[in-house]
């Protein structure tokens, strides 16, 4: 599959196989992230593999922060969000926690740390597609909050930019659409 190929076909697949999925696969997207493109060659990003009773780091993080969303819960209700919350974690078999570890030189943007590390996601879903796997970068409040950043061991700097769900697809995916680029560019021109 070439390039081009990849960045038109790959979609977001939410619904994966409890299948394991090889290391070396899992390797071989990793290897793909780390070469994406970074000012200064700062490579501002870690990885956080989870796998089996691995991915229940997530869980627990998952369901201590839905705890302190619902602080009157009855010790039942309490337990049934608890199940619910750590089941999150094992929608795929492998999840990956992409961290951005910015550098602290002087001369570096945070946000240009930030724009490398989401590439390295970019890399790490294109990797994923043209092996054959389905990926789904998943992200939102909790992935924010302070328990999470604490279950990653994560140094204050240091920020989640995407949990990646990884695994053999479970269903087609979807024909993808986009507006064309001619109508949303502008050229300015001699």
């Amino acid at each position: 599959m070439n390039v081009e190929e990849a960045i038109r076909t790959r979609r977001s697949i939410g619904k994966v196989k409890d299948e394991p999925v090889p290391r070396e696969l899992l390797e071989r997207m990793l290897e793909a992230a780390v070469w994406a493109p970074n000012h200064h060659q700062t490579e501002p990003w870690k990885f956080v593999v989870m796998t089996g009773e691995g991915r229940k780091t997530l869980g627990r993080a998952y369901a201590e922060i839905a705890s302190g969303h619902s602080p009157n819960l009855s010790e039942q209700e309490r337990a049934e969000l608890h199940k619910r919350e750590e089941a999150k974690a094992n929608r795929a078999p492998v999840v990956i926690a992409v961290v951005c570890s910015p550098s602290e030189a002087p001369r570096v943007s945070r946000a240009e740390e930030f724009a490398a590390a989401n590439s390295a996601v970019q890399n790490l879903l294109l990797s994923a597609h043209a092996s054959g796997l389905g990926a789904v970068w998943r992200s939102g409040d909790p992935m924010y909050h302070p328990a999470m950043k604490s279950a990653f061991g994560l140094q204050p700097q240091e920020e989640l930019v995407g949990l990646v769900y990884v695994g053999y697809p479970d269903l087609q995916p979807p024909e993808g659409k986009r507006i064309p680029a001619a109508s949303k560019t502008i050229w300015i021109e001699a």
